[in-house]
């Protein structure tokens, strides 16, 4: 197949999929390996930069959205519905649950202290996180990760997006502290001698 008829087909699938649509999907219709597939959507996406519409990646698979600067002008005539209004405790909660894929509901309120039932099942409700089975231990908890409605929130392709968490350590009131560990982080690297000093140090 060309690769201009292949982009067609391409942008009609992901058109009328009105959803995520994976790469072997689309290798499959078009009758290609994915890799090649993977070229010619990366080769679409570029064709899409001055349109009101963009091809975004969500882990192993695309999906056709409006473009978020445009959001304001479509709302009005097409979104009637009630955005997730996400309350500190719910960014919270999510971002535990993202760094830490197939956490407990009681993992969770031992992070963060305070009971979660609520913050979950609001956050179940928007499709922002799922069940990931269950735990093997004691009473079978349910776990929970991520969805790819919360990349597309967030803007994000994997979890590897994720910033990088600071190193930190519990103090004696359980209280979370980053400070003194990375002031004992510098103190180390001051100290630590260099080859060269150490080989002077020798030789005196």
């Amino acid at each position: 197949m060309e690769i201009e008829k292949a982009k067609q087909v391409i942008e009609a699938i992901l058109f009328a999929a009105g959803r995520e649509v994976k790469v072997n999907e689309l290798a499959a219709c078009l009758e290609l390996t994915g890799e090649d597939t993977v070229a010619i959507v990366e080769s679409l996406r570029e064709d899409f930069k001055n349109r009101g519409t963009e091809i975004i990646r969500i882990e192993d698979g695309y999906q056709m959205v409006t473009k978020k600067e445009f959001y304001e002008y479509l709302y009005q005539i097409f979104d009637k519905r009630n955005k997730p209004n996400l309350s500190p405790a719910a960014l919270e909660t999510l971002a535990i649950i993202a760094y830490n894929p197939k956490v407990t509901r009681a993992e969770i309120e031992q992070i963060r202290g305070v009971n979660s039932d609520g913050t979950i099942y609001k956050l179940l409700e928007y499709n922002l996180i799922e069940e990931a089975g269950r735990l093997d231990a004691p009473g079978r908890p349910t776990t929970y990760k991520t969805t790819n409605e919360f990349l597309k929130m967030f803007g994000l392709t994997s979890l590897d997006e994720l910033p990088e968490l600071p190193r930190y350590k519990i103090d004696e009131n359980e209280q979370i502290v980053i400070d003194d560990l990375l002031e004992e982080s510098k103190e180390e690297k001051q100290e630590d001698p260099t080859p060269a000093r150490e080989e002077k140090e020798e030789k005196s």
